[in-house]
């Protein structure tokens, strides 16, 4: 298919409408076949379930066009029990993993003109969401469901790309941040609004969350994962049953170890270990790896040794890796990468 007549050199992390999107609805305890639609409009009863109680999830992923030029996704069953995961614990009902496996196949596809080419740092956002449609009053869970999901093509995450960017340590509790926190998923942003705009009125583009109890270990930040680099060489990732179970960590862990040969730890982080650490980053799915340069405690400046200003060596090297395998230039590991048959 004939790619869209996009700059895609210059787009950022925003909304572009592409031509379809995916919808599914849950009604008298099924899910009804679903299927494509061009309409981008959701229309639901002002006293929807989503609307009152904020009955709500969602997940993200990416397709790539790869360097032979096939369209693919990387690790999307994973993404599907995420999402099972969200829905158990706000009490929707789960949407089939196959059926979600399905749909994002038939979105990219439909969509594969807005896939960018390979090599321009561009890919395309896939968002499944489901929320309660139905009307909702009393506190309890809704009864009818949507299943949607849109594809939208974006840029970097942050504005510098892969250039260092400056944290602070937030005073705001972490749980009241993400409302009901990340149990087992990503269940509420909307909390963690107010400090990130804070950390940007401020001059920072992240905020860092501390263990709400005893503000000893590190958590995450309000989008993203923690990977720190010791001075040795070792990579290490805050363990914390509150923080979202990352994929991009956890394939990154995978890289370090299996592709790289470097020493992993997935284990509790002190905040006063952080100062003696040579590189620091966030990962996710729409950063992969940004690099941190600055951590501002309070006026007191953490700089890291490697990374002031460019991404230091060990995280270049696990980004370099992990995207090769997405765009099919390193073999990926086995069921990693799905491809879409156009």
């Amino acid at each position: 298919m004939e790619k869209k007549n996009i700059d895609w050199g210059s787009i950022g992390f925003g909304y572009i409408p592409t031509d379809y999107r995916y919808v599914s609805n849950f009604k008298d305890g099924k899910w009804d076949e679903g299927g494509l639609t061009t309409d981008s409009t959701v229309t639901i009863s002002e006293c929807a379930g989503v609307l009152q109680y904020a009955q709500t999830c969602f997940e993200g992923l990416k397709a790539y066009t790869t360097a032979d030029g096939r369209i693919v996704t990387f690790r999307p069953d994973l993404n599907a029990d995420r999402m099972k995961d969200s829905c158990e614990r706000l009490e929707m009902p789960v949407f089939p993993k196959e059926k979600f496996l399905e749909a994002v196949d038939e979105v990219v596809k439909a969509n594969a003109g807005f896939v960018p080419p390979y090599g321009t740092g561009a890919t395309l956002y896939i968002r499944p969401y489901m929320f309660g449609s139905d009307a909702v009053i009393g506190v309890k869970p809704a009864n009818e469901y949507q299943f949607r999901m849109f594809a939208t093509p974006v840029g970097p995450y942050f504005k510098g790309g892969v250039k260092p960017i400056t944290i602070r340590v937030c005073d705001y509790d972490r749980a009241a941040a993400h409302g009901t926190g990340h149990i087992k998923a990503g269940l509420n942003y909307a909390m963690s609004l107010f400090p990130i705009m804070d950390a940007h009125r401020k001059g920072f583009d992240e905020n860092m969350y501390l263990d709400s109890a005893t503000r000893t270990y590190v958590e995450e930040t309000g989008g993203a994962n923690f990977l720190f680099v010791t001075k040795d060489g070792t990579v290490v990732t805050p363990l914390s049953d509150s923080i979202l179970p990352s994929i991009t960590r956890r394939s990154l862990m995978y890289v370090a170890e299996h592709y790289c040969g470097l020493k992993v730890e997935h284990r509790k982080v002190r905040f006063d270990e952080v100062k003696d650490f040579a590189e620091c980053g966030l990962c996710g799915t729409a950063a992969v790896i940004s690099p941190v340069g600055k951590i501002n405690d309070h006026g007191n400046e953490i700089c890291m040794p490697s990374g002031m200003t460019d991404m230091g060596p060990v995280l270049t090297k696990l980004r370099e890796t992990l995207t090769g395998i997405q765009m099919g230039t390193i073999e990926a590991p086995e069921g990693w990468i799905r491809e879409i048959k156009i």
